[in-house]
């Protein structure tokens, strides 16, 4: 028996049109890195989903690398001309990850696209920072995320946040230290705010009870306090802080055999590249939602805080100097302990 073969013609051939999905999320470095699986798993789950991002031009390091994209949407400070840009992209829907004035503007400049918003939860974060009474749902941010994109019935896929170098990097592990090229500990020495960071004679001791090879990590704004540090021991802690750019100073991250970090976005890039973290915590806590995030995979990390202290969560930012004065959740951590900790992890 024979069998026909009906071929199409390019005529014939049904034309799929892509699915447009904008998703916002303006800054900054750790929010951008925690809205990737929202990324990935809207690009995977929805049936020829073209991604589109929008987010600030200072933050398109983070972003430019990433496969999921189909096109990333920078401004600086006008948001009328990127508006009126975005409509002629005619979205089929927004998922608006940042919420905030801002990006009500967009959303009503693109009438009507429909949208889904992320909720900030400031009610209850205010209730926990102001009168110390938690009401946050346990429950990671990563999630929160998620669930905004849930109408489009996408899931999360477990596999944790992304971070996507560049291929054309320029470092190696020669660009290192030659004490630091067999293991090293990344230290994450900045913070956004002061409150949320240890102070430079707090690490000063922190890296004298470690004695194992530390690089310093850190932007422009940290260089001097760095080289403050390192210059306790020059030989064994390298102060990349500022000889870096974002990409660079994220390899040395991933190059690591451990993390030690404040709340910060080098924290979450560290989680996306899966390594052992240990993360130290000051006005702001846990409970916010936003500790280190590996999905499905059983990753290491140990955090510290100072318990008891009725003052935390002071603030759900962090801010530029303790509102008591006394800075207890920075001066009190357990160092020896956190110390102990990190050459542990190390060796494991």
């Amino acid at each position: 028996m024979q069998h026909s073969l009906d071929i199409l013609t390019d005529e014939q051939i049904p034309v799929v049109q892509p699915v447009k999905i904008l998703i916002i999320r303006l800054s900054s470095i750790g929010d951008i890195v925690l809205t990737t699986p929202v990324i990935r798993c809207v690009q995977q789950q929805v049936p020829n989903a073209e991604i589109h991002f929008l987010a600030k031009k200072s933050f398109a390091t983070l972003l430019e690398s990433n496969p999921h994209i189909s096109k990333l949407w920078l401004f600086d400070d006008n948001l009328e001309a990127i508006i009126e840009t975005l409509k002629q992209q005619n979205f089929n829907c927004i998922i608006d990850l940042h919420h905030n004035l801002r990006t009500l503007r967009i959303k009503k400049g693109l009438k009507p696209v429909p949208h889904f918003s992320f909720d900030k939860l400031n009610i209850q974060k205010w209730l926990y920072t102001t009168f110390k009474i938690n009401r946050m749902p346990a429950i990671h941010i990563v999630d929160r995320y998620l669930a905004t994109s849930k109408t489009l019935g996408v899931t999360n896929d477990g596999k944790g946040l992304d971070y996507f170098l560049p291929k054309d990097l320029p470092v190696t592990p020669n660009d290192l230290p030659a004490q630091h090229r067999f293991g090293f500990i990344a230290l994450v020495i900045g913070a956004s705010y002061a409150t949320k960071k240890l102070t430079d004679q707090k690490l000063i001791e922190l890296c004298a009870l470690i004695r194992y090879p530390i690089i310093l990590v850190g932007g422009k704004e940290d260089q001097t306090a760095g080289e403050k540090i390192a210059a306790q021991d020059p030989i064994r802690i390298y102060n990349s802080c500022g000889k870096f750019s974002l990409n660079e100073s994220a390899w040395i991250i991933q190059q690591s055999k451990l993390v030690i970090t404040h709340d910060t976005g080098m924290m979450h890039i560290a989680a996306a590249f899966k390594k052992k973290i240990i993360s130290i915590w000051g006005n702001t806590v846990p409970e916010f939602g936003m500790t280190p995030y590996f999905g499905n995979y059983q990753g290491v990390q140990l955090t510290f805080e100072v318990p008891k202290l009725s003052c935390r969560p002071c603030s759900k930012i962090g801010s530029n100097k303790c509102p008591k004065g006394h800075f207890k959740c920075m001066e009190n951590q357990d160092l020896p302990k956190i110390a102990e900790a990190a050459l542990r992890l190390t060796k494991s």
